[in-house]
């Protein structure tokens, strides 16, 4: 793609001269050489680092501000610098002959890098980089889709109503797939049918001959079938079209079991771990089977999955000690679900170190009271952190978490779970340093 295609398709401007372009990034220090660098205007003004992403490579930039003088490179004027990203991702889209979209409360980045594993096999494959699932990581993740790219699979977030609805008009996913409805961000939805309600939206952009995975455990996942004329594929535990049957963990928590398809029986062994990602792993056959791939290729490509960081990363520490790195982001649906992956664990002493669950509104302390009870329950420590809502004994930060926690040893385990504000992945790394 050059500048001036990039105009036509913003309705935008060339500054300087016409050249090629690879990529986008709307983080300066992402730049790559030759890619086109969007400044964004957010908490931060993206054009403040105009200079700097040139400086990193970026072959050309667009602006919704007058162009800087003597960078070195063209510009690509625009009203709107997000909007026109989105213009872009539109565009891209068209030449990718499936796209899948992914969403959910819970376990949608586990299943996109499940999904993008499972359809690898066959299909060159783009997938969402970590989490970028919003307004701006949507229509990256297409314009950095390399051009031979067969399949993407994009994960949809949502903080409202109309997000995901938005996120639809610019991917067209023709497959849509719902990991999902839990208690996640109800202080911005209200209540959990709400986000039920956002979530739907991805199913009610199918078009007739789509297909719609859904979670056949999850009434609310399932009763979204009522809202496309789309095939509707099932999975789940036990229950499915595609379901996970003879479940087992080994002593790494690596899931062992049987999948029951439509296409055959097969039996699969995962890198990953806990019980919860054998569902995932049955929604991402699911996936490869309506794209194209056989059960064969997706068992091949699921053995050898590789989860996004600090998802239920298992490390252990020079002393022996187990660190189970769940701390990406929390719920309760999630942190009920790796409570218990830290329960199955074969060890002496289980020790969960916990960050608040945000945005939960009027039902957070009741959840997270639940969450410690679940905890004792299960035979599991608590120690909160900077989280007073779980009634137990609470450190400030981080460094304090890791003087009280002491030396630990072979026997011990340990599970950092939190949302995003918590910052626990820094105490994994204060752990496992000794």
């Amino acid at each position: 793609m050059d500048t001036a295609e990039i105009a036509a398709l913003t309705a935008g401007e060339v500054v300087g001269d016409v050249v090629a372009v690879e990529g986008a990034t709307i983080d300066s220090r992402a730049v790559q050489p030759g890619s086109l660098f969007v400044p964004v205007v957010a908490e931060r003004d993206g054009h403040a680092f105009i200079a700097a992403a040139v400086e990193a490579g970026a072959g050309a930039y667009l602006t919704q501000a007058p162009p800087l003088d003597d960078v070195g490179v063209p510009a690509v004027r625009v009203a709107d610098t997000s909007a026109a990203l989105s213009a872009l991702g539109s565009h891209v889209r068209d030449r990718i002959p499936t796209v899948i979209g992914v969403t959910g409360s819970v376990g949608k980045t586990s299943v996109k890098d499940l999904a993008a594993a499972a359809l690898s096999v066959r299909h060159r494959t783009a997938a969402s980089y970590r989490s970028f699932n919003n307004d701006l990581g949507v229509p990256l993740t297409l314009v950095n889709a390399p051009d031979d790219t067969e399949v993407a699979v994009i994960e949809m977030g949502a903080r409202g109503y109309g997000h995901i609805a938005r996120l639809c008009e610019v991917a067209r996913p023709g497959i849509a797939v719902v990991t999902a409805v839990a208690h996640a961000h109800t202080e911005l939805f209200g209540s959990i049918e709400d986000v039920a309600e956002a979530k739907a939206e991805l199913v009610q952009s199918l078009r007739a001959d789509g297909a719609a995975v859904l979670k056949e455990t999850d009434e609310r996942v399932k009763a979204m079938a009522r809202h496309t004329n789309a095939d509707i594929v099932t999975y789940g535990i036990d229950r499915g079209d595609v379901r996970v049957t003879e479940l087992h963990l080994d002593g790494h928590l690596r899931p062992r079991f049987r999948l029951v398809t439509p296409e055959g029986v097969i039996s699969l062994q995962l890198t990953v771990h806990g019980r919860h990602n054998a569902e995932n792993a049955a929604a991402a056959v699911a996936i490869a089977l309506l794209a194209g791939s056989s059960l064969d290729d997706a068992a091949e490509g699921l053995s050898r999955a590789q989860m996004s960081p600090f998802r239920m990363a298992l490390h252990t520490t020079p002393a022996g000690a187990i660190v189970v790195n769940d701390a990406y982001n929390a719920n309760p649906e999630s942190m009920r679900a790796a409570l218990r992956a830290l329960a199955d664990l074969e060890c002496e002493r289980r020790v969960a170190v916990l960050g608040v669950m945000a945005e939960l509104g009027d039902i957070a302390e009741d959840e997270h009271l639940a969450i410690t009870r679940l905890a004792r329950d299960l035979g599991i420590e608590v120690l909160a952190v900077d989280a007073p809502l779980y009634g137990v004994a609470t450190v400030a930060d981080v460094d304090a978490a890791a003087e009280r926690l002491g030396e630990l040893s072979r026997g011990d385990a340990v599970l950092l779970k939190g949302s995003r504000v918590a910052g626990l992945e820094r105490l994994a790394d204060l752990l496992l340093a000794g």
